[in-house]
């Protein structure tokens, strides 16, 4: 669920699609001229970011003769409301974003092309990490190129951490070690959160399924629920601890995916699940410290959530389309210091450059050279993220469960009652929730 993006995301501002957006063969003339369209434009809110995309087209046309862009004024770039029926509809841009929830159903329903033969047109495809690849691959063909990969860690205000005598270069490492931490910043006054959560919106139940899988528990095992568990308990019965014996996760339910973003900037709240993107947000988004933060592996580290997106290409492209469409892909998405890893620019227009939020290429020579100049135009303090970055190399890896969403609502419901009931029954409330999410699996 990432909404990452990854981080990543504004609001949708739609676009009616021509016959020549669908990505077909109409779109090649006689002359070989060739017209794509292409997802992700940056908003037009973000003028600096719009404008260098503008830029990156023109650049991009220039180096190809006979190939037009166009591009798709759409953020954010992946809309859940919009985007299985624009995909059913053969509305898709030429080349489409899809977050990793989506993978499988796509490839299933034959909505993305098989561009196996393809690939070599993204220089470095070899480099972008296998597991990251596999995901994109099924039965031997390829059906995207990976764009941003991620896991989830601990996100920490370093600030509060000094305030409350704590090291900020020792974070905490265990879920017993987060909540005595959370208990000494709640203890600096009121309105201070230790440890931050969510109760709703389906964020709920997506940290409940951080927070299981960081304990070495399961969501889902061969088609049958499985959070119902000593790891799934475990979830619940800290997070009860600290709202009614410590009081140090607040007394504020938080739904919205944001709200808890924006409650760390503030600078009142001291830890919380998230992925690298979290901080770019915090600094970019809500106008937080950037000296603040830090970020950890992931609790007891067991496994990790993980997440990202990838481009594929319309089915009905054409081969000419194609092409174009996945060197549109190399160059703006796939090649270090030009288009989305163009740092140095990025750090002229204000970005919060610095994050470790795309490692998607691994220690490969990209993935190196990535890193390379992204500290290089850092502004950032990427010596508060290494933490992450070694810690989480030998984290396993886990994808969202089947029915990710319709999941998480039920646990929302789950984690809500432990935040707001102080006589919450966790056995009773995991066993309700276990046979509602068996009862949407056998559809699935």
């Amino acid at each position: 669920m990432k909404h990452r993006n990854l981080a990543i995301f504004l609001i949708s501002a739609g676009l009616v699609l021509s016959a020549t957006a669908c990505g077909g063969d109409s779109d090649s003339g006689a002359d070989g001229d060739v017209t794509i369209t292409v997802a992700c434009q940056p908003a037009k809110t973000a003028a600096k970011q719009r404008q260098a995309w503008d830029d990156d087209v023109k650049t991009f046309e220039k180096a190809h003769p006979g190939v037009k862009v166009k591009s798709t004024d759409q953020q954010p770039c992946f809309d859940p409301k919009t985007f299985a029926a624009k995909l059913a509809g053969g509305q898709m841009e030429t080349v489409f974003m899809a977050p990793v929830t989506n993978y499988a159903d796509v490839i299933a329903k034959g909505q993305a092309k098989d561009i196996t033969a393809s690939t070599d047109l993204v220089k470095n495809f070899g480099d972008i990490r296998q597991d990251v690849r596999d995901m994109l691959t099924k039965d031997g063909k390829v059906y995207g190129v990976p764009n941003v990969s991620y896991s989830v860690g601990l996100v920490y205000n370093r600030a509060l951490f000094e305030e409350a005598g704590l090291d900020p270069n020792s974070p905490p490492k265990t879920w017993d070690e987060v909540r005595e931490a959370a208990k000494k910043i709640a203890a600096l006054g009121d309105n201070y959160v230790g440890y931050g959560e969510y109760g709703g919106g389906n964020v709920g139940g997506w940290h409940f399924a951080q927070s299981i899988f960081s304990r070495g528990g399961e969501m889902v095992v061969d088609g049958k629920a499985a959070f119902n568990s000593a790891e799934g308990k475990a979830v619940l019965q800290t997070l009860h601890d600290m709202r009614w014996e410590d009081d140090s996760v607040g007394k504020k339910l938080l739904i919205g995916w944001e709200a808890l973003m924006q409650q760390m900037a503030a600078g009142k709240t001291g830890m919380m699940l998230g992925a690298p993107d979290v901080v770019t947000d915090m600094v970019q988004k809500f106008q937080g410290d950037k000296a603040d933060y830090g970020i950890a592996p992931i609790p007891e580290g067991k496994a990790s959530l993980t997440g990202g997106e990838a481009y594929m290409i319309n089915p009905k492209a054409s081969a000419a389309e194609t092409k174009a469409g996945m060197e549109w892909i190399d160059f703006q998405f796939n090649t270090p210091g030009k288009g989305r890893h163009d740092y140095a620019r990025g750090k002229a227009n204000g970005e919060a450059v610095g994050v470790p939020n795309n490692d998607y290429m691994g220690d490969s020579p990209t993935g190196k050279k990535l890193a390379e100049l992204r500290e290089k135009d850092a502004v950032l303090p990427v010596e508060y993220y290494q933490p992450y970055v070694d810690g989480s190399k030998n984290v396993e890896l886990k994808l969202e469960p089947p029915m990710a969403q319709e999941l998480y609502a039920v646990l929302d419901v789950t984690m809500s009652a432990v935040l707001t009931r102080e006589d919450a029954d966790i056995d009773k409330l995991l066993a309700d929730a276990e046979g509602k999410a068996n009862s949407i699996l056998a559809k699935s």
